[in-house]
């Protein structure tokens, strides 16, 4: 991962310095992204995404916070240490599979809203009728 992010940022680095333009290109490319990002539409996206976000993002850490809490009985509860540590684990699965089941369900929702608004932006404007005089 290191490695990764270190040949990102030489790469960037090396484009920046090694044009011959230099920081004057890198604010050209800078303004256009800036225009691109402030249009209506992109905005009009972003909007939609951080609500579905503010939305869904919220399932996860109380799934989250609903595991650590029964692996916390489970650790705490009744029991010989051995039967503490099968009902911890136990625990510990179950709220392992709650979170993907609530971060599975984000994304096909997100996958679901995500087709329904490309459907519903590519369906074509109404035909008028034709009018042939009569």
């Amino acid at each position: 991962m290191k490695g990764k992010i270190g040949l990102v940022v030489g790469l960037g680095v090396g484009y920046v310095l090694g044009t011959r333009a230099g920081r004057e290109r890198y604010q050209q490319i800078k303004t256009q992204w800036l225009k691109v990002w402030n249009l209506d539409p992109v905005q009009e996206q972003v909007g939609k995404v951080k609500g579905f976000v503010g939305d869904k993002a919220a399932a996860i850490p109380g799934a989250v916070w609903h595991g650590v809490v029964k692996v916390t009985k489970s650790a705490t509860g009744p029991g010989t240490p051995g039967q503490k540590l099968d009902a911890t684990i136990a625990a510990g699965k179950d709220a392992v599979e709650e979170v993907s089941d609530a971060a599975e369900d984000a994304v096909d929702e997100a996958k679901d809203k995500s087709t329904a608004s490309k459907s519903a932006s590519a369906k074509p404007a109404a035909k008028k009728p034709a009018q042939n005089g009569k």
